[in-house]
Protein backbone atom coordinates (compact mmCIF):
# COMPACT_ATOMS: atom_id res chain seq x y z
CA UNK A 1 0.00 0.00 0.00
CA UNK A 2 3.11 2.25 0.56
CA UNK A 3 4.31 1.47 -2.39
CA UNK A 4 1.07 2.50 -4.34
CA UNK A 5 1.21 6.01 -2.09
CA UNK A 6 4.83 6.93 -3.50
CA UNK A 7 4.47 6.49 -7.07
CA UNK A 8 1.07 8.32 -7.05
CA UNK A 9 3.71 11.09 -5.05
CA UNK A 10 5.92 10.83 -8.12
CA UNK A 11 3.34 11.41 -11.10
CA UNK A 12 3.14 14.80 -12.63
CA UNK A 13 0.41 16.23 -14.02
CA UNK A 14 0.22 16.56 -17.93
CA UNK A 15 0.04 20.80 -17.03
CA UNK A 16 2.55 21.16 -15.20
CA UNK A 17 5.03 19.05 -17.78
CA UNK A 18 3.99 20.70 -20.69
CA UNK A 19 4.34 23.88 -18.87
CA UNK A 20 7.74 23.24 -18.40
CA UNK A 21 8.83 22.30 -21.17
CA UNK A 22 6.81 25.14 -22.84
CA UNK A 23 8.99 27.18 -20.52
CA UNK A 24 12.24 25.74 -21.46
CA UNK A 25 11.55 26.54 -25.41
CA UNK A 26 10.41 29.94 -24.33
CA UNK A 27 14.61 30.49 -22.60
CA UNK A 28 15.77 28.71 -25.29
CA UNK A 29 14.29 30.95 -27.91
CA UNK A 30 14.93 34.08 -25.68
CA UNK A 31 18.64 33.22 -26.05
CA UNK A 32 19.07 32.54 -29.29
CA UNK A 33 17.13 35.79 -30.33
CA UNK A 34 19.22 37.76 -27.86
CA UNK A 35 22.48 36.16 -29.30
CA UNK A 36 20.92 37.27 -32.76
CA UNK A 37 20.69 40.67 -31.73
CA UNK A 38 23.62 41.15 -30.24
CA UNK A 39 25.68 39.17 -33.07
CA UNK A 40 23.31 41.66 -35.36
CA UNK A 41 24.57 45.02 -33.40
CA UNK A 42 28.57 43.90 -33.16
CA UNK A 43 28.38 43.57 -36.69
CA UNK A 44 27.06 46.83 -37.25
CA UNK A 45 29.14 48.55 -34.51
CA UNK A 46 32.30 47.14 -36.38
CA UNK A 47 31.09 48.83 -39.23
CA UNK A 48 30.09 52.16 -38.07
CA UNK A 49 33.81 52.18 -36.65
CA UNK A 50 35.44 51.21 -39.54
CA UNK A 51 33.56 54.41 -41.52
CA UNK A 52 34.75 56.62 -38.55
CA UNK A 53 38.13 55.84 -39.21
CA UNK A 54 38.05 56.33 -42.57
CA UNK A 55 36.58 59.84 -41.65
CA UNK A 56 39.25 60.67 -39.16
CA UNK A 57 41.82 59.94 -41.44
CA UNK A 58 40.70 63.31 -43.67
CA UNK A 59 42.20 65.79 -41.90
CA UNK A 60 45.44 64.03 -41.72
CA UNK A 61 45.41 64.18 -45.78
CA UNK A 62 47.17 67.71 -45.98
CA UNK A 63 49.04 68.03 -48.38
CA UNK A 64 52.15 69.72 -46.33
CA UNK A 65 55.73 68.32 -46.92
CA UNK A 66 56.45 67.27 -44.00
CA UNK A 67 54.46 64.13 -41.97
CA UNK A 68 52.01 64.70 -39.43
CA UNK A 69 50.94 62.25 -36.63
CA UNK A 70 47.79 61.58 -34.15
CA UNK A 71 46.78 58.66 -32.28
CA UNK A 72 43.31 56.96 -32.35
CA UNK A 73 41.75 55.04 -29.04
CA UNK A 74 38.82 52.80 -29.40
CA UNK A 75 37.19 51.35 -26.13
CA UNK A 76 37.66 48.16 -26.87
CA UNK A 77 40.31 45.51 -27.94
CA UNK A 78 40.42 46.01 -32.14
CA UNK A 79 42.21 44.17 -35.36
CA UNK A 80 41.87 46.45 -37.88
CA UNK A 81 42.14 44.77 -41.46
CA UNK A 82 43.92 46.25 -44.04
CA UNK A 83 42.38 45.08 -47.43
CA UNK A 84 42.82 46.37 -51.07
CA UNK A 85 42.06 45.57 -54.80
CA UNK A 86 43.01 47.29 -57.94
CA UNK A 87 39.81 47.29 -59.97
CA UNK A 88 38.74 50.33 -61.78
CA UNK A 89 40.84 53.48 -62.10
CA UNK A 90 41.77 54.12 -58.74
CA UNK A 91 41.37 50.28 -57.29
CA UNK A 92 39.86 50.25 -53.66
CA UNK A 93 41.02 50.97 -49.88
CA UNK A 94 39.03 48.17 -47.87
CA UNK A 95 38.70 48.43 -43.65
CA UNK A 96 37.32 45.29 -41.70
CA UNK A 97 37.35 45.63 -38.23
CA UNK A 98 36.68 42.96 -35.55
CA UNK A 99 36.52 43.64 -31.94
CA UNK A 100 36.30 41.97 -28.43
CA UNK A 101 33.66 41.02 -26.69
CA UNK A 102 33.45 38.42 -23.88
CA UNK A 103 36.84 37.71 -24.43
CA UNK A 104 35.61 36.32 -28.02
CA UNK A 105 36.30 37.99 -31.44
CA UNK A 106 34.03 39.38 -33.70
CA UNK A 107 33.63 38.15 -36.73
CA UNK A 108 31.40 40.75 -39.46
CA UNK A 109 31.99 40.48 -43.79
CA UNK A 110 31.10 43.72 -43.79
CA UNK A 111 33.90 45.72 -45.78
CA UNK A 112 34.56 49.68 -45.83
CA UNK A 113 35.69 50.86 -48.69
CA UNK A 114 37.22 54.26 -49.97
CA UNK A 115 38.84 54.95 -53.17
CA UNK A 116 40.96 58.08 -52.03
CA UNK A 117 42.86 56.65 -49.50
CA UNK A 118 45.76 54.56 -49.29
CA UNK A 119 46.75 52.91 -46.25
CA UNK A 120 50.26 51.02 -45.30
CA UNK A 121 50.00 48.76 -41.84
CA UNK A 122 49.87 45.05 -41.41
CA UNK A 123 47.96 42.68 -42.57
CA UNK A 124 45.96 43.19 -39.53
CA UNK A 125 46.91 46.07 -36.16
CA UNK A 126 45.34 44.70 -33.20
CA UNK A 127 44.82 47.14 -30.27
CA UNK A 128 43.02 49.56 -28.19
CA UNK A 129 45.53 52.47 -29.29
CA UNK A 130 46.53 53.35 -32.83
CA UNK A 131 49.11 55.77 -33.97
CA UNK A 132 48.26 56.85 -37.72
CA UNK A 133 51.43 58.72 -39.57
CA UNK A 134 50.55 60.51 -42.70
CA UNK A 135 53.05 61.58 -45.73
CA UNK A 136 52.59 62.69 -49.05
CA UNK A 137 54.00 60.63 -51.93
CA UNK A 138 55.53 62.72 -54.61
CA UNK A 139 56.47 61.09 -58.15
CA UNK A 140 57.38 63.62 -59.50
CA UNK A 141 54.50 65.60 -58.78
CA UNK A 142 52.05 64.61 -55.56
CA UNK A 143 49.94 61.51 -56.14
CA UNK A 144 48.39 61.45 -52.67
CA UNK A 145 48.66 61.02 -49.26
CA UNK A 146 49.37 58.13 -47.87
CA UNK A 147 48.94 56.93 -43.95
CA UNK A 148 50.68 54.37 -41.91
CA UNK A 149 48.37 53.17 -39.20
CA UNK A 150 50.81 51.16 -36.55
CA UNK A 151 49.50 49.92 -33.17
CA UNK A 152 50.89 51.24 -29.73
CA UNK A 153 51.59 47.68 -28.67
CA UNK A 154 54.50 47.57 -31.14
CA UNK A 155 57.66 49.61 -31.00
CA UNK A 156 59.98 50.77 -33.75
CA UNK A 157 63.60 51.30 -33.24
CA UNK A 158 65.52 52.63 -35.60
CA UNK A 159 69.26 52.49 -35.49
CA UNK A 160 71.76 54.63 -37.60
CA UNK A 161 69.03 56.57 -39.50
CA UNK A 162 69.80 58.89 -42.07
CA UNK A 163 69.86 62.37 -40.84
CA UNK A 164 66.82 63.47 -42.33
CA UNK A 165 65.12 60.11 -41.63
CA UNK A 166 66.56 60.76 -37.90
CA UNK A 167 65.23 64.47 -37.71
CA UNK A 168 61.71 63.83 -38.76
CA UNK A 169 60.92 60.68 -36.23
CA UNK A 170 62.81 62.86 -33.64
CA UNK A 171 60.00 65.40 -34.57
CA UNK A 172 57.07 63.24 -35.12
CA UNK A 173 57.27 62.64 -31.84
CA UNK A 174 54.90 59.45 -31.88
CA UNK A 175 54.99 57.22 -28.97
CA UNK A 176 55.80 53.85 -31.03
CA UNK A 177 58.93 55.26 -33.06
CA UNK A 178 62.26 55.25 -31.21
CA UNK A 179 65.87 55.81 -32.50
CA UNK A 180 68.42 53.91 -31.21
CA UNK A 181 70.77 53.88 -27.76
CA UNK A 182 69.69 51.43 -25.22
CA UNK A 183 68.02 54.10 -22.93
CA UNK A 184 65.82 54.67 -25.69
CA UNK A 185 64.62 51.62 -27.60
CA UNK A 186 62.36 49.18 -25.48
CA UNK A 187 62.47 46.22 -24.79
CA UNK A 188 61.60 43.98 -27.60
CA UNK A 189 61.19 46.95 -30.18
CA UNK A 190 61.23 45.90 -33.75
CA UNK A 191 64.74 47.21 -35.00
CA UNK A 192 64.87 48.78 -38.07
CA UNK A 193 68.58 49.30 -39.41
CA UNK A 194 70.04 51.08 -42.44
CA UNK A 195 72.36 49.12 -43.65
CA UNK A 196 72.39 46.64 -41.28
CA UNK A 197 71.27 42.88 -40.07
CA UNK A 198 67.98 43.44 -38.47
CA UNK A 199 64.42 42.32 -38.33
CA UNK A 200 63.58 45.16 -41.07
CA UNK A 201 66.72 46.51 -43.12
CA UNK A 202 66.84 49.52 -45.18
CA UNK A 203 69.09 49.66 -48.51
CA UNK A 204 69.46 51.49 -51.14
CA UNK A 205 65.80 51.51 -53.24
CA UNK A 206 64.67 48.32 -51.31
CA UNK A 207 63.61 47.28 -47.84
CA UNK A 208 64.10 43.62 -46.88
CA UNK A 209 61.43 42.47 -44.13
CA UNK A 210 60.93 38.23 -43.70
CA UNK A 211 63.25 37.88 -46.01
CA UNK A 212 61.22 39.43 -48.91
CA UNK A 213 62.23 42.69 -50.41
CA UNK A 214 59.89 45.45 -51.56
CA UNK A 215 61.25 48.07 -53.52
CA UNK A 216 60.88 51.90 -53.15
CA UNK A 217 61.19 55.69 -54.02
CA UNK A 218 61.87 58.29 -51.73
CA UNK A 219 60.77 58.21 -47.79
CA UNK A 220 57.17 58.03 -48.33
CA UNK A 221 57.09 54.66 -49.97
CA UNK A 222 60.22 53.78 -47.94
CA UNK A 223 58.20 54.21 -44.38
CA UNK A 224 55.21 52.21 -46.42
CA UNK A 225 57.60 49.09 -46.61
CA UNK A 226 58.71 49.48 -42.98
CA UNK A 227 55.19 49.09 -41.46
CA UNK A 228 53.37 47.02 -44.01
CA UNK A 229 53.05 43.42 -44.96
CA UNK A 230 53.61 42.78 -48.44
CA UNK A 231 51.17 41.75 -49.69
CA UNK A 232 49.50 45.01 -48.54
CA UNK A 233 52.48 47.18 -49.84
CA UNK A 234 52.39 45.93 -53.18
CA UNK A 235 48.44 46.17 -54.07
CA UNK A 236 48.96 50.18 -52.53
CA UNK A 237 52.22 50.92 -54.55
CA UNK A 238 49.68 49.16 -57.67
CA UNK A 239 47.27 51.75 -56.99
CA UNK A 240 49.15 54.99 -56.37
CA UNK A 241 50.62 53.82 -59.74
CA UNK A 242 47.24 53.76 -61.03
CA UNK A 243 46.29 57.22 -59.53
CA UNK A 244 49.45 58.21 -61.12
CA UNK A 245 48.64 57.23 -64.26
CA UNK A 246 45.38 59.35 -64.32
CA UNK A 247 46.75 62.56 -63.03
CA UNK A 248 49.93 61.77 -65.62
CA UNK A 249 47.60 62.74 -68.58
CA UNK A 250 45.94 65.68 -66.83
CA UNK A 251 49.68 66.82 -67.12
CA UNK A 252 49.85 65.80 -70.79
CA UNK A 253 46.87 67.17 -71.81
CA UNK A 254 47.80 70.74 -69.59
CA UNK A 255 51.30 70.49 -71.54
CA UNK A 256 49.64 70.02 -74.52
CA UNK A 257 47.44 73.11 -74.27
CA UNK A 258 49.56 75.74 -72.87
CA UNK A 259 52.58 74.97 -75.14
CA UNK A 260 53.86 77.65 -77.84
CA UNK A 261 55.92 80.58 -78.39
CA UNK A 262 56.07 81.37 -74.45
CA UNK A 263 55.30 77.83 -73.29
CA UNK A 264 57.46 75.55 -75.44
CA UNK A 265 58.01 72.70 -72.88
CA UNK A 266 59.91 69.71 -73.36
CA UNK A 267 58.35 67.96 -70.52
CA UNK A 268 55.64 66.48 -73.21
CA UNK A 269 57.23 63.31 -74.34
CA UNK A 270 58.82 62.47 -70.49
CA UNK A 271 55.35 62.43 -69.07
CA UNK A 272 54.25 60.10 -71.92
CA UNK A 273 57.17 57.88 -70.71
CA UNK A 274 56.11 57.89 -67.45
CA UNK A 275 52.20 57.33 -67.64
CA UNK A 276 53.53 53.98 -69.95
CA UNK A 277 55.36 52.67 -67.20
CA UNK A 278 53.21 53.54 -64.45
CA UNK A 279 50.13 51.93 -67.10
CA UNK A 280 52.16 48.87 -67.05
CA UNK A 281 53.34 48.65 -63.45
CA UNK A 282 53.10 44.98 -61.75
CA UNK A 283 54.44 45.47 -58.48
CA UNK A 284 57.70 47.51 -56.63
CA UNK A 285 60.21 45.60 -58.63
CA UNK A 286 59.15 47.78 -61.23
CA UNK A 287 60.10 51.30 -59.41
CA UNK A 288 63.75 50.53 -61.04
CA UNK A 289 66.94 53.21 -61.52
CA UNK A 290 65.03 54.59 -65.05
CA UNK A 291 61.53 54.89 -63.61
CA UNK A 292 63.42 56.60 -60.72
CA UNK A 293 65.33 58.97 -63.02
CA UNK A 294 62.76 59.82 -65.64
CA UNK A 295 60.60 60.91 -62.29
CA UNK A 296 63.52 63.19 -61.13
CA UNK A 297 64.16 64.38 -64.65
CA UNK A 298 60.99 65.59 -65.18
CA UNK A 299 60.31 67.32 -61.72
CA UNK A 300 63.66 69.22 -63.00
CA UNK A 301 62.49 69.85 -66.48
CA UNK A 302 58.91 71.64 -64.62
CA UNK A 303 61.21 73.52 -61.98
CA UNK A 304 63.18 75.00 -64.98
CA UNK A 305 60.26 75.97 -66.95
CA UNK A 306 58.84 79.31 -67.55
CA UNK A 307 55.33 77.56 -67.42
CA UNK A 308 55.35 74.94 -64.73
CA UNK A 309 52.85 72.21 -64.77
CA UNK A 310 52.51 71.98 -61.06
Amino acid sequence: MRLKENKAQLQIPFAWLFAILVGISILFLAFFVTTKIFQTEQVASDAETAKEIGILLNPLETGFETGKTTSMILPTETRIFNRCDNEGYFGRQIIKLSQKSFNKWSDTNIDISFENKHIFSENFTEGKRFFIFSKPFEFPFKIADVIYITSSEKNYCFITPLDNIREEISNLNQGNLFLESEENCPENSIEVCFGGDCEISVNSGYVEKNDERMYFAGDALMYAAIFSDRAVYECQVKRLMQRGSQLTQIYIDKANFISGEQCNSAIGGDLLSLKNKMDSFEDSMDIDSQMVALSDSIQTKNGLSQCSLW
